[in-house]
C-alpha cells in the first residue's frame, strides 16, 4: 500500500501467492465500508526490443482467462527481491533474453478495486539471447513481433492482458520520445 490506513481486517484465506481479507476501511469522505481486499505481493513486467524494432511477446496459456493470451514476460515479485530484479529475472527465465539497457515505464494497478497488486513495467533494449526455463505449470511460447504488429494488435483486441497493452503503449511513447 502506498499510504498508512487504519484497517481492521478480518483474514479469510490465505494461499501460495494471494490472501483474501474483509477490510473495515474509514473512506475519505467519513463513511465505513467493509471491503473484500485480496492482498498480493505484485509483479513485474519488461517489454524487450530488438535492434530490428521486434518486441518479445509470450503467448501463454491461462485457465482463468479461459485460453490463450499475448503477454509481455512477467512474474511476481519474491521475497526480498526488487521489482527491476524480478524483470531481469522473468525476462531470462520466461523469454531466455538478458539486457543491459534498461528503462523505467512506471507502475500500474490491475484492478485496484479489490486487488492490492502492483506491477512495475520496464523497457530492456538491445537484448541478448540467454537460456529459459519455463516453470512446469507455465505453457509458454516466445515470440519476436514487430513492434507496430504488436502495437496493431493492442488497438484491434488481439492483446487483452491489460500490463501488456500499458507496458507497450508506454514503451511506445518513451521510444518516440527520444
Amino acid at each position: 500500500m502506498t499510504e498508512d490506513r487504519d484497517v481492521w481486517r478480518r483474514p479469510i484465506y490465505r494461499g501460495k501467492i494471494v490472501d483474501l481479507g474483509l477490510e473495515t476501511v474509514e473512506l475519505p469522505n467519513g463513511e465505513s465500508a467493509e471491503l473484500e481486499i485480496v492482498g498480493h505481493p505484485g509483479g513485474a513486467a519488461a517489454v524487450a526490443i530488438e535492434n530490428q524494432g521486434r518486441v518479445c511477446l509470450l503467448r501463454q496459456y491461462r485457465h482463468a482467462a479461459g485460453g490463450w493470451l499475448w503477454e509481455l514476460p512477467a512474474g511476481k515479485l519474491e521475497p526480498g527481491e526488487t521489482p527491476f530484479g524480478t524483470a531481469r529475472r522473468e525476462l531470462a527465465e520466461e523469454a531466455g533474453v538478458e539486457a543491459d539497457r534498461w528503462t523505467d515505464l512506471g507502475i500500474l494497478h490491475s484492478s485496484p478495486g479489490i486487488l492490492t497488486e502492483v506491477i512495475h513495467l520496464y523497457l530492456a533494449e538491445d537484448p541478448r539471447r540467454a537460456t529459459h526455463d519455463h516453470e512446469t505449470h507455465e505453457v509458454i511460447e516466445i515470440h519476436w513481433l514487430p513492434f507496430k504488429q504488436a502495437l496493431d494488435w493492442c488497438r484491434d483486441g488481439t492483446i487483452t492482458d491489460a500490463k501488456t497493452l500499458i507496458g507497450l503503449f508506454r514503451a511506445q511513447a518513451v521510444l518516440n520520445y527520444r
